[in-house]
C-alpha cells in the first residue's frame, strides 16, 4: 500500500498582495463597528515588511491574520498610540534596524475560533522573533472589559492589576497573559475610538529568552524551536457501550497535552479495538478485526478533526485498515495540526497477528514531515528490526514513535530493550505508547503489559539512564518529556561516541527493494 497522505486542511504562511481581498473581507467581518482595512494598509505593511504579515489558511479560506513590523527600543518603550506607531497601518514606521517585533493588528474569523488561529498565529510571530535574532515581541493590546468594570475598579491600571491577579477575566488580556505575555505598562490613548477599553491599551511584551541573557535560566519551553514536547499515552483498555465513549475518553488525552502546549501526542497500538466492545456479542478474530476496518473512515475523520481544533499533532497509535489490494493491514496514522493525514502500516505482524488475524505485512518506509522536522513510525514489532530505524533515521528522521501492544512482561520487555537500543545505534529519540488492562469481551486481546516511555541515546548531555520520562507499570496515565533537537545533533558529531556517523559503510550497508 502506497503512503495515504491528504493535502493540509490547514495552514500558516506569509501574506502575498494575492490575499488582499480576502484580507479586507475578514478585517470588515471582525470589525464590525469600525472601518475594515483598506486595500492601502494591507498592501504598505506587505511592503514594508513581507516576511512578517502572517495568513491562517482553513479549506482554502484565510481565516486568520497577523500584521508585524520591527521598532527600535526606544519608540516602543515609551507611551505611544496606535496610529502613531503604526504610521495609520499602512506600517510605514517600520525600522529594519529596530530590536523588537510589533503587532499592529491579529484578525480571527469569529466563525472558526476553535481552531486555535491565534494561537497559530502567535507562534509565528514567536518564530520570526527568533529567527531575526530580536530582543522580544511587543504590542499594545486591549481591554474590552472594562469599561463594564469601570465603576468596581475606578482607574485602568487597578482594572489591568485586577487582571493580571486573574481576580477577573478580560475577554483579550486574559488571553494574552494565557499564551505567555507580560504586561509592561497601560498606553493611555492608545486607541481612542476603542470605547469598551476606554481608549487604552496595555503594552504586551514577550522577551525571546535566546536574546536576553536575564532569561537564558527560564525553563526550556515551545518558544525554541530546538524543543520538542512529546506527550505519550498510556491508555487504560475500558469496556464501551458506544463508539462516542472511546473519542471521548481519546479527546480526553488530547486536551491534557494541549493544555501541556505538547507538539505530539502519542497513542498506543491498536488502542481502537475498544471500539468491539459495544458489539452486541464477543466475535471471533478473524470477524472481529474486519469489522473493526469498517471505523476507518469515522476514524480518521474524527481524530483529524482534533489534531486542527487543539493545534497539536496526534500520533494515533494504529488501527486495523482494509487497504487497497483489499488486505486488512495494522497501521500507524499520523493526524497533523495541519489537517493533513499520514498512513504508515505495520511492516512485520506478528505470528499471532498473522495467524489470529490474517493481518498481512506493508511494504513502505519512510519518514512523515511535520512541523519539528522528518519523524518516523514503527509499530511494535517493527522496532525489533534494527533495519527500519536505520533506513527513517538515514533519511532524516530525529524522532521514532512506536506504539505498541504487549500482553505480558516478556513481550514488553523485548520492544522496550529494542527501542532503547535503536535509540543508542542511531542516536535519536524514540517515544513508545501502550495499553494496559483487559477487555475480556475482545477475542485475542485478553491482557495488556505496559510501561511506557521515553528514551534518548547515552551520553553526557542526555539523562542518566537514558530515559527522558518513563509512565508507571500497568497504570492509565500520561509521560512528558521535552526533547531538544540541537543536543541530539551535538551528539552525532561531537559525543562521546558516534554510533550513527562511525557506521563502516566501506565494509557493509542495507541494499532495500526500492534502490535505497
Amino acid at each position: 500500500m502506497a503512503e495515504k497522505r491528504s493535502t493540509p486542511k490547514i495552514e500558516v504562511r506569509t501574506a502575498t498582495t494575492k490575499d488582499v481581498s480576502d484580507l479586507i473581507a475578514l478585517s470588515a467581518k471582525v470589525f464590525k463597528d469600525e472601518a475594515p482595512y483598506t486595500r492601502g494598509m494591507i498592501m504598505g505593511q506587505l511592503s514594508a515588511f513581507p516576511e512578517g504579515q502572517f495568513v491562517v489558511v482553513y479549506e482554502d479560506e484565510i481565516v486568520g491574520y497577523a500584521a508585524t513590523m520591527i521598532l527600535p527600543e526606544a519608540k516602543v518603550m515609551k507611551q505611544h498610540s496606535w496610529a502613531e506607531v503604526t504610521g495609520g497601518g499602512y506600517a510605514a514606521m517600520h525600522d529594519r534596524k529596530g530590536d523588537w517585533l510589533y503587532g499592529i493588528e491579529v484578525c480571527v474569523d469569529p466563525d472558526k475560533r476553535r481552531l486555535r488561529i491565534g494561537k497559530r498565529l502567535y507562534d509565528a510571530r514567536r518564530r520570526l522573533c527568533q529567527d531575526l535574532e530580536l530582543k522580544g515581541i511587543a504590542f499594545g493590546g486591549r481591554l474590552p472589559g472594562y469599561k463594564r468594570n469601570a465603576k468596581k475598579y475606578g482607574t485602568a491600571e487597578a482594572y489591568l492589576e485586577a487582571v493580571r491577579k486573574n481576580e477577573l477575566t478580560d475577554p483579550v488580556a486574559s488571553f494574552h497573559l494565557k499564551a505567555g505575555f507580560e504586561p509592561e505598562f497601560l498606553l493611555k490613548n492608545y486607541y481612542p475610538i476603542d470605547v469598551a477599553s476606554g481608549g487604552n491599551g496595555v503594552l504586551m511584551i514577550w522577551r525571546n529568552p535566546y536574546y536576553d541573557p536575564e532569561h537564558s535560566k527560564q525553563p526550556v519551553n515551545r518558544s525554541n524551536p530546538d524543543i520538542v514536547r512529546i506527550v505519550t499515552v498510556q491508555m487504560q483498555a475500558r469496556k464501551i457501550a458506544a463508539p462516542q465513549e472511546f473519542y471521548d475518553a481519546v479527546e480526553y488525552f488530547v486536551e491534557v497535552a494541549a493544555e501541556y502546549e505538547a507538539d505530539f501526542v502519542v497513542f498506543p497500538e491498536l488502542f481502537t479495538l475498544m471500539l468491539l466492545s459495544c458489539e452486541a456479542e464477543e466475535l471471533k478474530p478473524e470477524a472481529a478485526i474486519s469489522r473493526l476496518t469498517e471505523h476507518t473512515p469515522d476514524f480518521v475523520e474524527r481524530m483529524t478533526a482534533m489534531a486542527i481544533r487543539r493545534n497539536i499533532n496526534i500520533i494515533g497509535g494504529s488501527h486495523a485498515t482494509r487497504t487497497e489490494d483489499g488486505e486488512i493491514q495494522n497501521v500507524g496514522y499520523a493526524f497533523l495540526r495541519d489537517g493533513s493525514v499520514h498512513a504508515r502500516e505495520k511492516i512485520h505482524p506478528t505470528p499471532n497477528e498473522r495467524q489470529y488475524w490474517h493481518i498481512q505485512g506493508g511494504d513502505p518506509i519512510d519518514v512523515i514531515e511535520t512541523d519539528c522536522g522528518p519523524v518516523g513510525i514503527m509499530i511494535c514489532y517493527d522496532s525489533e528490526f534494527p533495519e527500519i530505524a536505520r533506513r527513517l533515521c538515514d533519511q532524516g528522521a530525529r524522532i521514532l514513535f512506536v506504539p505498541f501492544n504487549t500482553d505480558t512482561r516478556h513481550g514488553y520487555l523485548r520492544v522496550r530493550y529494542c527501542c532503547q537500543a535503536r535509540a543508542i545505534e542511531n542516536q535519536c529519540y524514540v517515544v513508545t505508547s501502550g495499553m494496559t488492562g483487559n477487555l475480556a469481551n475482545v477475542d485475542n486481546l485478553d491482557i495488556e503489559y505496559a510501561q511506557s516511555g521515553i528514551f534518548t541515546p547515552c551520553d553526557f548531555p542526555f539523562a542518566r539512564d537514558g530515559i527522558a520520562a518513563e509512565a508507571s507499570e500497568n497504570v492509565e496515565m500520561v509521560a512528558v518529556a521535552d526533547l531538544n533537537l540541537s543536543t541530539l545533533m551535538w551528539a552525532r558529531y561531537e559525543g562521546s561516541v558516534r554510533n550513527f556517523r562511525d557506521r563502516r559503510l566501506d565494509l557493509y550497508r542495507t541494499r532495500w527493494s526500492d534502490g535505497g
